[in-house]
């Protein structure tokens, strides 16, 4: 992929060419949004490890049913 990134007077411009996936094109739109979410927030590090692992415990128990009884998954509560 053949991406330039131009600095003008007003604006970064990021330039994609029209082969992108628009599927691509979103992730990278996403990870942008992300970014700037990210330098807004006021948590601190522990905050958002505690949080991080409250929501993967969720998704754990939440889903654990659906690798019973598959190969790897044999000690699972």
């Amino acid at each position: 992929m053949n991406i330039s990134v131009e600095r003008t007077d007003e604006a970064i411009v990021i330039k994609l060419p029209l082969s992108t996936k628009n599927d691509d094109v979103e992730q990278i739109l996403n990870y942008f949004e992300y970014i700037n979410l990210a330098e807004q927030s006021q948590a601190t590090q522990p905050q958002i490890d505690a949080l991080a692992k409250e929501v993967n415990q969720n998704w754990w128990e939440n889903n654990k049913h659906r690798f019973s009884g598959k190969e790897g998954f044999e000690d699972i509560e």
